[in-house]
């Protein structure tokens, strides 16, 4: 896979989030996809990382701004920071209460590629920023 078919994946992964259309999110990733969630387990697999999609459409409205991808020379692996800006639809559980409260969290995504497709995003973000941006 080319550097430029590499960013141009991620893009298109970014683009799919930022419309909210997890069948598109999907079809950029492999059927044996990693997802590597921040301080949470691994989800293997694209029926995984659809139920994971369905849960964030439900609980939280996210849109990524300032996007920025890195891409190795052989597009083989890339990186992604942005911002989230995010309201907090509802309760997931062990977390604070949803009230509809809005939040600004800077965040990352580190991806491997395979044929053209993701086959493995790693997500970081820091988690006790977001969780007082939400207990105020």
């Amino acid at each position: 896979m080319s550097a430029e078919s590499a960013r141009a994946t991620i893009a298109a992964y970014y683009a799919a989030f930022n419309a909210g259309d997890a069948q598109a999110m999907l079809d950029c990733v492999t059927e044996d996809v990693e997802h590597r969630v921040n301080e949470g387990g691994i989800r293997h697999g694209r029926a995984k990382f659809a139920e994971f999609c369905g849960h964030m459409g439900v609980s939280y409205r996210e849109v990524l701004r300032d996007i920025v991808i890195f891409v190795s020379d052989d597009g083989a692996r890339a990186a992604a920071e942005f911002v989230v800006h995010g309201e907090y639809l509802k309760t997931d559980p062990g977390l604070p209460e949803a009230r509809g409260q809005r939040y600004v969290l800077p965040a990352g995504a580190f991806f491997t590629l395979r044929d053209g497709k993701i086959s493995r995003v790693t997500t970081f973000y820091n988690l006790n920023d977001w969780i007082a941006q939400v207990s105020r």
